[in-house]
């Protein structure tokens, strides 16, 4: 499996503390099955220490450290982008912060809060600017839960979404978070799913493997597609498919499964 969002820097935001911390989540990360792991530290007003400049150094220095340890598992650079952050970032900085520094996938934090109503138009100030946004756990976001025929007409736009792992299996079954993250699987509208990995145990710990068996009872060939194949798409700078390698389901689809899961 490849884990496309994970707090594995040492140091640097509310992920891993020390670099012994990094190395037990890594370590952890390969127990489940995970190969390889994108960094992607918080690039955002309240983490002013997360330099892009120096997210390749980091992941190399890691990556040493990791081989030492003899934990099996590759580290690459990425970022988690702050919508706000994002439309002041230069070409160059926002190339530093997407996957592999390769200036194409970003991966982009959904706010946690009621979403502005300019939120649509700076997601796609993004895409204009030839990035393919990635959107972190839009299940989490009251106002998606809502109202999720906004996430799928963004979706049909062309965003991609990130489901976390945690919404499918730690989620209570009937919060909000859980029902919309099973819809979105369940759909074929999820594209990634990922553990938003803090710490090796823990609440915020991964459990990608647990969620891909979810997302496999969800749709038959869903797990390897949302851990495997797509993220590898990603990293590679490939096209990514949805769940089944389908065509999209129309926006109100997503609200009619949601409305049934309750």
């Amino acid at each position: 499996m490849i884990d496309l969002h994970t707090h594995v820097l040492p140091g640097l935001d509310d992920g891993a503390k020390t670099p012994d911390d990094a190395v037990a989540l890594a370590r952890a990360a390969a127990a489940e099955g995970i190969v390889q792991m994108a960094a992607t530290p918080h690039l955002r007003a309240d983490h002013p220490g997360v330099d892009p400049f120096s997210l390749k150094a980091r992941c190399d220095d890691l990556n040493r450290r990791l081989r030492r340890a003899r934990v099996d598992v590759d580290v690459v650079a990425g970022g988690e982008v702050d919508l706000y952050w994002a439309q002041a970032a230069s070409e160059e900085v926002l190339r530093l912060v997407s996957y592999r520094q390769r200036g194409s996938y970003l991966l982009v934090e959904t706010p946690y809060g009621p979403l502005p109503d300019q939120f649509e138009d700076l997601l796609f100030r993004i895409t204009v600017r030839e990035f393919h946004v990635l959107l972190a756990h839009p299940e989490r976001n009251p106002s998606l839960q809502r109202y999720p025929e906004r996430l799928g007409r963004l979706i049909e736009r062309g965003i991609l979404t990130q489901v976390t792992a945690g919404s499918l299996v730690d989620a209570p079954r009937r919060a909000p978070t859980r029902r919309l993250a099973e819809a979105l699987v369940a759909e074929g509208r999820a594209h990634v799913l990922a553990s938003d990995a803090h710490r090796a145990i823990g609440p915020r710990a991964g459990r990608l493997s647990v969620a891909a068996a979810a997302a496999e009872r969800l749709g038959r060939g869903y797990g390897r597609l949302l851990t495997v194949d797509n993220p590898a798409a990603i990293l590679a700078d490939r096209k990514v498919e949805g769940a089944a390698g389908e065509a999209p389901a129309p926006a109100g689809r997503v609200g009619r499964l949601l409305r049934r899961l309750r």
